[in-house]
């Protein structure tokens, strides 16, 4: 089962669809991989380059991690008026449910602002857990 949420900040809209990685996830080990689908689709007027990320991750165990850093997947896209992105990553979680949000700081690249994009929250459960 996988999830979906979107939301759009400052003319940029973020879709996140999750999938469960059962083949790569050990319970006994407390090993739950998670792979996450990010579509950036840019609905504004003017180009805009990603210029880093900013997540929080948090378990149900009560561990919250940070990670920042520039770009996504090794690059900072830019993205054209009406076009999107699209990259795949993964988080490794210790509990069988977890949660992850965020942000992205890009620029437009027509007057050089800088906009702070909202990643929506997105739940990250193992199937098992719904039955």
């Amino acid at each position: 089962m996988n999830s979906m949420v979107q939301q759009v900040t400052e003319g940029v809209s973020i879709m996140v669809e999750t999938f469960y990685q059962p083949s790569q996830s050990n319970a006994l080990r407390f090993e739950h991989l998670f792979a996450y689908r990010i579509t950036i689709e840019n609905l504004s007027i003017y180009p805009v380059k990603l210029l880093s990320r900013h997540w929080h991750i948090i378990d149900t165990n009560g561990t919250h991690r940070e990670v920042e850093g520039e770009g996504v997947v090794g690059q900072q896209p830019v993205i054209q008026p009406g076009d999107t992105y699209q990259y795949t990553s993964g988080v490794n979680l210790v509990s069988d449910i977890g949660k992850m949000y965020g942000t992205y700081l890009m620029e437009n690249l027509f007057n050089k602002k800088k906009l702070t994009v909202t990643i929506p929250e997105f739940h990250l459960v193992v199937p098992a857990k719904l039955n």
